[in-house]
């Protein structure tokens, strides 16, 4: 595997939450660099070395809701 891609989004109770798509990665944090260092365990953890991801993506969701 070259790259897992992660969807970023903001967790309801503040902070942010990411997983994985096609694994079964889930993890959250506080800030961005916080979510980051816990996507790298993550990943670091879910993986055996010889299968583990050389890129990591982030793709980040924003929900905006107004008004009409």
């Amino acid at each position: 595997m070259s790259e897992i891609i992660f969807l970023v989004e903001n967790a309801v109770e503040g902070g942010l939450t990411a997983r994985a798509l096609g694994e079964s990665i889930f993890t959250e944090a506080d800030d961005l660099e916080s979510l980051r260092e816990q996507i790298r365990d993550a990943v670091d953890c879910h993986f055996e070395e010889e299968n583990k991801p050389k890129i990591i993506r982030l793709h980040f969701i924003r929900e905006e809701i107004f008004a009409v």
